[in-house]
């Protein structure tokens, strides 16, 4: 069975309603909140994604029981101490820099070595960033090249507070050092630049001791350790990394409306739909609901015969850093030549997304100019594709994947694109919705 795809036409117009996967973010944090909770905790909707079945997988060899039923799963939690540290324990975060970087702080406490392995993407990807911080609580850490996987964690049973200053909007190094905070006698206090903030919502609606100050640029964030966590239920809303390549697909597409049910519209993820508004995409949140201390809402986009080129101001890139690929393509059908910054964030992701941007532009005819943390992307409202493109050798990132289908379904060409079992990642059932749009 061929792992490329084919594409040789454009979309036709459609009318549709679909529902996304899981959230990625929450499918994963509830899967560690669950696990350090005092007894079963359940949850439907959870992404069955390759990311997700990791964490599951290392929490269970962290000795936490899990149990798949006919439409939800179920953990059975021991307790914030309830982890077992076997002697010689490797965890395999695969390609889930989420897990990889998270877990690290859950287990900042282990008595014996605990080895963190990933794949060939993630191994790549930065970890030092992570270490250094839960370094100071007292954990020692032995990284590749002093910087990536695997890398071996020793733990400590007197870990101490510290402050931090995460300074590049990662929400995965926030978090960990907030799961070490959970662990650790005293106030830890993180002084953090804006980003995702579903641990944070998360530690709130469960009533945990956090404390959070919301500054212009920055948020404060206080824990204290954490010593009892009650089991929780969880309908997991949809993704809204997932929806956006349908959000951008419509918009570029000709006279089609789409409705994407129950997405998670957290203000620090919806970036792109604040993006593409700017760019005159139409774009509505109907039917808002607060869920668990999350937002969601449906989803309802209409196309439009024109886009406006954008400057894109900084303070959206961390609300919109897992969406930047297909924001491009907006940018490449828009008029006028749009301009983002201060992104070299996106090179450090399962690809250096930024340099793919460029590559996958560059292939359909549209210039750009980059450099390591920009690129202006000089728009033709007129682009019609009709060579051959053929994507490959991107590390199998399942974003340059979905973003490469949609740029072939909204400008036509012969696209061969490799690795389809790439989603299996983040949107096992991309494709499945795809050819359901196609119908």
């Amino acid at each position: 069975m061929s792992k490329a795809i084919i594409i040789n036409k454009k979309i036709k117009s459609f009318n549709k309603t679909i529902n996304v996967s899981g959230d990625k973010s929450l499918s994963i944090r509830w899967v560690f909140f669950s696990s350090l909770a005092s007894g079963v905790s359940r949850a439907k909707n959870l992404l069955m994604s390759e990311d997700v079945i990791a964490a599951i997988k290392a929490i269970k060899k962290l000795g936490i029981k899990v149990y798949f039923k006919r439409d939800f799963c179920e953990i059975h939690g021991k307790g914030v101490e309830g982890y077992k540290y076997k002697k010689n324990l490797i965890i395999n975060a695969q390609n889930s820099g989420t897990l990889g970087r998270l877990i690290l702080g859950l287990i900042i406490n282990t008595p014996h070595t605990v080895k963190l392995i990933g794949d060939k993407s993630l191994s790549k990807r930065d970890f030092k960033r992570v270490a250094d911080p839960l370094t100071k609580f007292g954990a020692k850490f032995q990284l590749n090249k002093n910087k990536n996987l695997p890398l071996n964690i020793y733990g400590s049973s007197n870990l101490k507070p510290i402050y931090y200053e995460e300074k590049k909007g990662s929400a995965q190094c926030k978090s960990a050092v907030i799961f070490g905070g959970m662990r650790t006698k005293g106030l830890t206090t993180i002084k953090a630049k804006k980003s995702r903030n579903h641990t944070e919502l998360l530690l709130k609606y469960l009533k945990l001791p956090i404390n959070i100050t919301i500054k212009k640029n920055y948020d404060l964030i206080k824990i204290n350790k954490v010593k009892k966590i009650k089991p929780f239920n969880y309908t997991i809303p949809s993704d809204i990394s997932s929806s956006a390549f349908f959000i951008v697909l419509t918009t570029l597409s000709k006279n089609s409306k789409l409705l994407i049910k129950n997405v998670n519209i957290n203000p620090s993820r919806i970036g792109i739909v604040t993006i593409l508004k700017k760019m005159g995409a139409d774009i509505n949140f109907k039917n808002i609901k607060n869920y668990k201390g999350e937002k969601k809402a449906d989803i309802h986009i209409k196309s439009v015969s024109s886009l406006k080129a954008i400057n894109c101001p900084t303070k959206l890139n961390s609300g919109a850093i897992d969406e930047f690929l297909v924001i491009f393509l907006a940018a490449a059908k828009a008029k006028g030549v749009s301009f983002f910054k201060d992104l070299a964030e996106l090179n450090q992701k399962e690809s250096p997304r930024l340099k793919w941007g460029e590559k996958i532009l560059n292939k359909m005819g549209i210039k750009t100019i980059t450099n390591n943390n920009s690129i202006k992307i000089f728009g033709n409202p007129n682009l019609r594709i009709k060579k051959k493109i053929e994507i490959k050798d991107y590390l199998k990132d399942h974003r340059v994947f979905m973003t490469s289908m949609i740029a072939a379904m909204s400008f036509g060409g012969n696209w061969k694109i490799h690795d389809k079992d790439s989603i299996k990642t983040s949107f096992p059932t991309f494709l499945k919705i795809i050819n359901n749009l196609t119908k």
